[in-house]
């Protein structure tokens, strides 16, 4: 098993570091086209960081709050009460069209849901944000974060592509961690209370595994790489939408698709990561790829629901 388990490790360091080193052999063509978007004539997004920054007379700490907890929450509040009108009400019926799982929560149990919306806030006042006390110094240290130009559009794609790889490899591995019987009883069984999950389930998690597995991959990124707070807000914002629309219920248009997350959260035991690579490495994904709901697991580029054009096999009449 640890001649297995070396082995897989050193596939999944090979593979991810080729797969780097290709994405960043094209990023600089891309990059090019998107850097003019990104900067404008007249530098508008520099121009609108430095007001920003003097509205706040360059405090650290106060800019710090603002982008590394006051903008991703509202990313992730604003997205998730969307999600929860339609869970509540059924309504509107656009987006209902599009649940994973039909039959389930529709409606959402409203105690089961004010009580996810408890763990949630509790776990973001009274977890996340004093985690972001020790990332601050970690910050200040390097001398980047505050810094009065923003970085190039270019660089924040290198970053974004760094901080998604080690996301990866430390929630693969700290989810499986909490799966194991003994974590599993008394800390991760709290999130899998949800079989069905919807978006604001994301954080709704014990204490212990919300440091482990939803806050320290996401920070690990940002503070091994120096990055600017503005760089951090818009990986943070990202980090939280792209989890909810994992564990949202909901198959919707144009969106990554959450068909990975919600078949782990219907059995459990596979699709424990985020991208799929190691889960592949790894074969916990191997149910999975038998499934139609793999067969679903893509970006849906039309208004037809996948439930529909890709519907599960009947089943069998006893």
């Amino acid at each position: 098993q640890e001649v297995k388990l070396w082995d897989a490790m050193k596939i999944t360091a090979f593979v991810l570091a080729s797969g780097l080193l290709v994405f960043t052999a094209l990023a600089n063509s891309v990059s090019w086209c998107v850097q003019n978007i990104w900067d404008p004539p007249g530098h508008f997004w520099q121009t609108t960081w430095l007001k920003f920054y003097y509205l706040f007379d360059g405090k650290e700490w106060t800019i710090f709050l603002l982008g590394a907890a006051l903008v991703p929450s509202l990313a992730f509040w604003c997205f998730n009460g969307i999600l929860m009108v339609a869970d509540v009400t059924g309504k509107p019926a656009f987006i209902t069209r599009y649940r994973i799982q039909l039959g389930k929560n529709d409606p959402v149990d409203t105690k089961k849901l004010r009580q996810a919306i408890y763990i949630a806030l509790c776990n973001q006042f009274f977890i996340s944000l004093p985690m972001l006390v020790p990332m601050f110094y970690i910050m200040k240290w390097w001398g980047n974060t505050f810094s009065k130009e923003l970085p190039t559009f270019y660089w924040f794609l290198v970053e974004l592509s760094i901080f998604t790889l080690i996301e990866e490899i430390l929630f693969y591995y700290t989810h499986r961690l909490v799966h194991l019987p003994l974590l599993y009883k008394h800390i991760h069984k709290k999130h899998h209370e949800w079989t069905a999950p919807i978006g604001v389930v994301s954080v709704y998690a014990h204490p212990v595994e919300h440091i482990l597995s939803n806050t320290l991959p996401v920070m690990t990124g940002p503070m091994i790489m120096g990055s600017h707070i503005v760089s951090i807000a818009a990986w943070f914002s990202i980090a939280l939408l792209t989890t909810s629309i994992s564990h949202c219920g909901y198959h919707l248009p144009f969106l990554p698709s959450p068909e990975f997350h919600d078949f782990h959260h219907l059995k459990f035991n596979q699709c424990y990561g985020v991208l799929g690579v190691l889960d592949y490495l790894h074969g916990t994904d191997t149910v999975f790829r038998q499934t139609k709901a793999f067969e679903r697991h893509r970006v849906l580029l039309s208004l037809t629901p996948l439930s529909e054009s890709i519907p599960d096999a009947p089943r069998r009449a006893e």
